[in-house]
């Protein structure tokens, strides 16, 4: 059947008057990142830019009033399909070369990303869709050829360590390392208000540690570490956002699986 047209790509949500959420409607939900613009007074963030099918620059320039950071909290290609359409990019240094040199895969069926043992693993781990069917489910515009999807490179203009500093001049946001799902995943902690932008590390839906480039013992690292932030709020690289109680409930059901 045929792909319909898509009105719009993007859709967003304004949690605060800070903070926006944007979002790949369009894109089957497993592969939809949370997208995250976060307004400063002197310079603004995109934490994580999703999939780059469509433009995330075009569909976002009424917020783009000031210099702006595309933050990668890992280098996944829902994660930074967009970062290319950004002069300014923030990736760990453990990722750095993968946000330049992106894998030179091309298409947009479930076997042109994960391959079919990556496949056979997603739907292990809980990921219910169909391997026969494109990762999109409209087209962004006529003409569109979902065979030459791929991830564009994009220049690493910044890599941080963990304990860095993101200074947004009324904002300022530490960086966690927090491998495990990815060698180079980063989280964003603002201590000031007990927000936390997570990216995959943790999110209120199945977690990976069992792709090809994540490692379980970081991983439980990482989490025991998220265990004892004073977390408020998690705002994670996919599904909705959660508070402190789901945020604990979800590492300690993680440990436990792990420990079994």
């Amino acid at each position: 059947m045929a792909l319909q047209i898509a009105d719009r790509w993007f859709e967003r949500c304004y949690l605060d008057d800070d903070i926006t959420w944007l979002y790949e409607p369009h894109v089957v939900p497993f592969m939809r990142c949370n997208i995250w613009h976060v307004r400063g007074r002197d310079r603004d963030l995109f934490i994580d830019t999703g999939m780059g099918v469509a433009s995330l620059k075009n569909a976002a320039r009424d917020l783009l009033d000031k210099p702006v950071t595309a933050v990668a909290t890992h280098t996944h290609g829902d994660h930074v399909g967009g970062h290319h359409e950004f002069e300014h990019c923030l990736v760990h240094r453990a990722e750095a070369a993968l946000l330049e040199t992106p894998p030179e895969a091309t298409g947009l069926m479930p076997v042109d990303v994960f391959r079919a043992e990556g496949i056979a693993y997603l739907q292990e781990a809980g990921y219910d869709f169909d391997a026969e069917s494109l990762l999109i489910t409209a087209l962004p515009h006529t003409g569109y050829d979902p065979d030459t999807y791929r991830v564009r490179p994009a220049g690493a203009t910044e890599t941080v360590e963990d304990g860095d500093r993101v200074d947004l001049g009324d904002r300022s946001f530490e960086v966690l390392h927090l491998p495990g799902h990815s060698p180079g995943s980063i989280g964003l902690w603002e201590s000031a208000t007990g927000v936390l932008f997570s990216g995959d590390c943790v999110y209120d839906g199945p977690l990976l540690d069992g792709l090809a480039d994540s490692e379980i013992e970081p991983y439980i690292a990482s989490m025991k570490r998220l265990r004892d932030l004073p977390v408020r709020v998690v705002h994670g690289g996919h599904d909705p956002s959660f508070g402190r109680d789901r945020l604990l409930a979800l590492i300690d059901a993680y440990l436990a699986k792990r420990d079994r």
